[in-house]
């Protein structure tokens, strides 16, 4: 199985999936190890243009217990060697782009999939741009499939170290843009948007402030206590000898369900009127959270072994949360995704094949 399991994550890894790219390659690999299941496509253009597909996998009978996973990865940042060549090291460390997130828990839910009985159900909901817009798991969410099963649960595979994971936060993301008008700076006839967006930029600050100080605007069950509002300021590759016609804000505002955002919003929007410069504002879903008696949360903890924990970031849960109650379960840790460090154990990917075996098992009891 740790053979057929290295095999399969390796292949998945050497796919560049980016968000920004097409994943057809890596949906097509993927499909074709799902030989014997009943496959939707769920075909769809991203705002780029950019073709992208979500799959719904089946085998057995309705009902029990689906398992998931993205195929998008984050873009390449500060990679020194060939992301896309993955490389198994001799500790069995799996390394690449999307090894950890989530490549290789990919293929332990595949594995896991194909290994339980024809008479236990067993189904697969395998997105794309989770690192994104969450348009795969939407897609997926309202997928003619996945809808019809009567799903009991779903295990999302991010990488929690096999600890489940009962509850986390959603995201509010915030693109303010100003606009300018483009000329030699030396000139004088230009208009630099930065000026224009730099009052918003003050405001925002102050909220980040505000909700990193204020025990109101906390939540104690989550680590950190306070919301990710996180800034990221572009200029589209403007020099420095030029007016900046276009100046762009992107905030990730990522809280969990206790808290009310739309005043945090509100003031996003008031700020924005006063800045004169444009907002849009994409809510993903409600902020997903199980109590810890659930069945779900439950049955994940007595097969791990693992006390049930919340998350301060978001996964796809968000969205899939549609179709069925959701917990955040799968190998490997998050400490080097996103980084161009990220890999994992091809033990860790191993370990968790019996324990969504036993998942799906349960789900025809």
């Amino acid at each position: 199985m740790q053979d057929s399991l290295a095999r399969l994550a390796t292949e998945l890894v050497a796919l560049d999936s980016r968000s920004a790219v097409s994943n057809l390659a890596v949906a097509g690999h993927i499909e074709h190890e799902l030989r014997g299941f009943e496959v939707e496509r769920l075909d769809y253009r991203d705002a780029a243009g950019v073709e992208k597909r979500a799959l719904v996998a089946h085998r057995g009978p309705k009902g029990g217990f689906a398992l998931s996973g993205h195929m998008d990865t984050v873009p390449e940042t500060g990679w020194q060697q060939d992301p896309w060549s993955p490389r198994i090291d001799h500790a069995g460390i799996l390394h690449g782009l999307g090894s950890v997130d989530m490549k290789g828990a990919v293929a332990a839910c595949i594995l896991a999939a194909k290994s339980v009985p024809a008479h236990v159900p067993a189904t697969l909901l395998i997105t794309t741009d989770e690192e994104t817009t969450k348009a795969g798991a939407r897609a997926v969410a309202a997928s003619a499939l996945a809808r019809s099963l009567g799903l009991r649960g779903i295990v999302v595979a991010e990488p929690t170290g096999l600890v489940p994971v009962r509850g986390h936060r959603s995201s509010s993301n915030i693109v303010a843009t100003a606009s300018g008008v483009q000329a030699h700076s030396s000139t004088g006839q230009g208009t630099n948007a930065n000026w224009a967006l730099i009052p918003f930029l003050a405001e925002m600050r102050e909220i980040q402030q505000r909700l990193r100080q204020d025990p109101a605007l906390q939540d104690p069950a989550y680590d950190p206590p306070f919301c990710d509002f996180n800034l990221v300021v572009d200029n589209h590759g403007t020099a420095v000898n030029v007016t900046v016609a276009r100046a762009t804000a992107r905030i990730k505002f990522r809280a969990s369900r206790s808290l009310d955002t739309a005043p945090i919003l509100d003031a996003v929007r008031a700020a924005a009127g006063r800045a004169g410069i444009a907002l849009d504002i994409a809510r993903e879903g409600r902020p997903p959270e199980l109590a810890t008696d659930h069945p779900l949360i439950r049955l994940a903890a007595d097969l791990t072994g693992q006390a049930p924990r919340t998350a301060p970031y978001g996964t796809d849960a968000s969205e899939l949360q549609e179709l069925a109650p959701c917990v955040i379960l799968g190998p490997g840790t998050i400490e080097t995704a996103h980084t161009p460090h990220e890999c994992v154990a091809i033990a860790d990917l191993a370990a968790a094949v019996p324990v969504f075996a036993r998942i799906l098992s349960a789900g025809s009891a």
